[in-house]
């Protein structure tokens, strides 16, 4: 008996689980209001039938909701469920396996009834496994190490009456034996079966940790701005008036108009004077250059204090008072580096590197140098720099800032990072991470894993559809439980040279991409202006904003009419809920190497609205030329994962010609859709649809 306590196989064995973090030393990610699957390996020797369900924890133990699991991967025993929590905390979740004592006997008796084999004995025998049904009374396992700590509910007395009538059916010796079966196995006796199973031998694999986050984890609009740049204004002697966290207020109408959800500021704090760099990143500044905001620090103060320049800390409370006031929320930039002339540098020089001529390292990237800019060392004083970025972060939470990108993570240590965020997670709920790191795809995850709850991707570099339409799936089904991701067509670090070239028409299909790709996304200030100039040799622009004032008339931004289209495509954001969740994508195919199609799917009984939500996004890839061709739409596509589901109604559709009634959230146009559809797309009139399906009709 002691062997058998001892071993680590269930009875029914669920082996392969996903997801699971590092063999659980890490919780998967989840967020609140988002279904996601759970998957396992489920197997048995013999021929009986079984069955498995994903249990979801809530953070207290109790249990949350418990899904039939169903075989998405006919032979290879591969099983799927899908669960949603409804409140951030740290959930667990296990997979429950037993023995289905009536779906073995309908597999049986089916075959034998209708071959003329123990016709009778059937009968009885299925009579006998609904009686237990009505009393509960279940085969145990010898000791099960691992019993799942459920009650089961006996069936209502409705219920109770109709596996009465159907044990009397299958009694009844004046019928046939196949009518019985027949009877005995209606859609409403199988609703009871669904609903009160016989779960004979039944065993619990280990519980698997999964931190659940807040919506804003997964689900925003970010529009990104330098504060100094908005109200500055160049005096007659060519000198600069700097814009401030007041003039800052003035844009938040704009940015809340069109539809954004988070204000991100790049660093408000003081910055050095040393080395400090001048316009395009020259190695010399002129009087009157305002410097990088990422050279941190000057005898004003470090990353605890605001820019004189840009105003004080009843400015900031302010300026995050009238976003929240519009319905955003404020993130703001943590880049943990020093100029030379922070205050950390002269109090604790130990904090940094010395080189061997007695110089303190300054950071670079080759060929990149940022002679501004000291990085730290976390070898040297790992207890005093946490604590002080501790002091720091918790400062700024004071005022009102739960969203924080972070910038270059990768560069630091890995094991700062993990206790940073585990401290952080504990102590400061619902405050977000952002991952600022374009690095090697381990890293990336890896900084997804140990806490960060979003991450900045390579959509930005992803250009031909192959590589678009493999990035997708990689990101919404293979590491979506460790990587949220963000999609930026540009940042002020970046400007790919695609977007160089196309004009207005690369910048629409770029939004629409990172719009309705990915939950979370954003853009730049400016990219309603069609700003596409790179500084020579560099992937940025030239003129960045990072080393001087840029202030930008909006009015000329209704020339390009890309304003409107970020207000169209964060309005049908809000709308739909099949656009604010990750995992529930499916690529659709296309007769053009030029056009994407995809659609997402929010099943109504995951859905806020209580209706299905599904969308379909056809965009052209090719803002030079007109482009047109076939796009392919199937049922297994559109509604999964339920049309892994005998039980719903998904399942039907399947395999049967259909209609679409569909809604271009664009533009209002209406459209009629079927298995097979021509579009047509040109840069100078439209790059692609965003469609609602509004309704479906299976046609015979």
């Amino acid at each position: 008996m002691s062997a058998n306590n001892n071993r680590l196989i269930s009875r029914i064995p669920a082996v392969e689980l996903f997801p699971v973090v590092e063999y659980s030393t890490l919780p998967a990610k989840a967020t609140e209001f988002e279904a996601f699957p759970i998957r396992a390996t489920v197997f048995r020797e013999g021929h009986d039938q079984f069955a498995a369900e994903a249990v979801l924890l809530t953070p207290e133990g109790k249990e949350h909701s418990r899904a039939r699991m169903y075989d998405i991967l006919p032979g290879r025993s591969r099983f799927e469920a899908w669960v949603m929590p409804d409140r951030p905390g740290a959930w667990t979740f296990r997979v429950d396996t037993w023995s289905d004592p009536w779906a073995t006997w309908k597999h049986d008796a089916e075959l034998k009834i209708k071959a003329g084999v123990d016709a009778e004995l059937m009968c009885e025998e299925g009579a006998r496994v609904l009686e237990r049904a009505l009393t509960g009374k279940i085969r145990t396992a010898p000791r099960p190490p691992r019993m799942p700590a459920y009650k089961r509910v006996k069936p209502t007395a409705a219920a109770a009456k109709k596996l009465q009538s159907a044990i009397e059916t299958l009694r009844k010796t004046d019928t046939t034996p196949l009518s019985r079966f027949v009877a005995a196995t209606s859609p409403a006796v199988e609703q009871v079966m669904e609903r009160y199973p016989l779960r004979d031998l039944i065993e619990a694999t280990a519980k698997f940790p999964l931190q659940v986050d807040r919506r804003a984890a997964l689900y925003g609009s970010w529009y990104e701005i330098f504060p100094r740049s908005i109200g500055a204004e160049k005096r007659e002697d060519g000198t600069w008036v700097s814009g401030t966290l007041r003039t800052a207020i003035e844009d938040i109408p704009r940015i809340a108009d069109m539809g954004f959800t988070v204000l991100y500021l790049t660093p408000v704090h003081p910055i050095g004077t040393t080395f400090r760099k001048g316009r395009n990143n020259a190695t010399e500044a002129v009087e009157g250059d305002p410097g990088s905001p990422y050279g941190i620090g000057s005898p004003e103060g470090g990353h605890d204090a605001i820019n004189s320049d840009l105003g004080d800390f009843e400015d900031f409370d302010a300026l995050v008072a009238a976003a929240a006031d519009a319905g955003m929320e404020v993130a703001m930039d943590l880049a943990l580096q020093a100029s030379p002339d922070h205050p950390w540098v002269q109090e604790h020089p130990e904090w940094f590197s010395e080189r061997a001529d007695g110089s303190i390292a300054y950071a670079e990237n080759p060929p990149k140098k940022y002679q501004d800019i000291y990085p730290l060392n976390f070898d040297n004083d790992p207890e005093g720099i946490y604590k002080a970025i501790i002091a720091v972060v918790e400062k700024w939470i004071s005022h009102g800032v739960r969203i924080f990108r972070v910038d270059n993570p990768h560069t630091k240590p890995l094991t700062f990072w993990e206790r940073f965020l585990r401290y952080m997670n504990k102590t400061h709920p619902g405050v977000l991470f952002l991952a600022e790191a374009f690095t090697k795809p381990a890293m990336m995850r890896t900084l997804g894993m140990i806490g960060f709850q979003q991450s900045y991707t390579y959509f930005a570099w992803r250009v031909e559809k192959k590589e678009i339409e493999d990035y997708l799936v990689e990101l919404s089904n293979e590491t979506a439980h460790v990587l949220r991701p963000a999609f930026w067509p540009t940042t002020h670090d970046i400007l790919t040279p695609q977007m160089t070239t196309g004009g207005t028409a690369v910048f629409a299909l770029r939004a629409m991409l990172a719009a309705t790709g990915s939950p979370t996304w954003g853009i730049y200030t400016g990219y309603e202006l069609v700003e596409n100039v790179q500084r020579p040799g560099s992937e940025e622009q030239i003129d960045n904003e990072k080393y001087e004032y840029r202030p930008r008339d909006w009015e000329q931004a209704e020339l390009y009419g890309i304003t409107n289209l970020l207000t169209k495509l964060n309005q049908a954001r809000a709308k739909h809920p099949a656009l604010q969740q990750l995992h529930q994508l499916s690529l659709l195919s296309t007769s053009s190497d030029k056009i994407l199609a995809f659609s997402k799917h929010v099943p109504k009984r995951f859905s806020p609205t209580g209706e299905d939500d599904t969308m379909i996004v056809v965009i052209s890839l090719d803002p030079h030329h007109e482009v047109g061709g076939e796009v392919y739409i199937g049922a297994d596509w559109l509604w999964a994962p339920d049309t892994n589901n005998p039980q719903s109604p998904a399942y039907d559709r399947v395999g049967k010609s259909f209609r679409l009634n569909m809604v271009d959230e664009l533009d209002g146009r209406e459209y009629v859709w079927t298995p097979a559809n021509y579009v047509k797309f040109s840069p100078w009139e439209r790059m692609g649809h965003v469609f609602w399906v509004k309704s479906f009709t299976i046609e015979d």
